[in-house]
């Protein structure tokens, strides 16, 4: 079992910034590929941004590449995501997610409870 907690969101003008943090505590973090969701009302939850356990390779969605950097700290059980240039469209709440693969990222893991984010034009 692993719990996850999010913090970071808030309201944020657009062009702003943001740094989202996810703790883990529960089974070995370090063994989780990790991923961060965003789900904006009316439309289903999606990946932003993942990054495996075993070398660290991440991936992007198209729309927030350049923008948005996750990192994770396994010492601290910790994943981030720095999202800078903020869009109104990056609005939503944003979910965390362990999973034990890569390929079941989004698709069986452990969900955190979400935080919220608002990007203001």
């Amino acid at each position: 079992q692993v719990q996850l907690v999010e913090s970071g969101g808030g309201l944020v003008q657009a062009g702003g910034s943001l740094r989202l943090s996810c703790a883990a505590s529960g089974r070995t973090f370090s063994s989780y590929a990790m991923g961060w969701f965003r789900q904006a009302p009316g439309k289903e939850r999606g990946l932003v941004a993942a990054i495996s356990w075993s070398d660290n390779s991440t991936y992007y969605a198209d729309s927030v590449k350049g923008r948005f950097t996750i990192a994770r700290d396994n010492a601290k059980n910790t994943v981030y995501l720095q999202m800078n240039n903020l869009k109104p469209e990056d609005s939503g709440r944003y979910y965390c997610m362990a999973a034990d693969y890569w390929s079941t990222l989004g698709k069986s893991g452990y969900w955190g409870q979400g935080t919220q984010v608002t990007v203001s034009s």
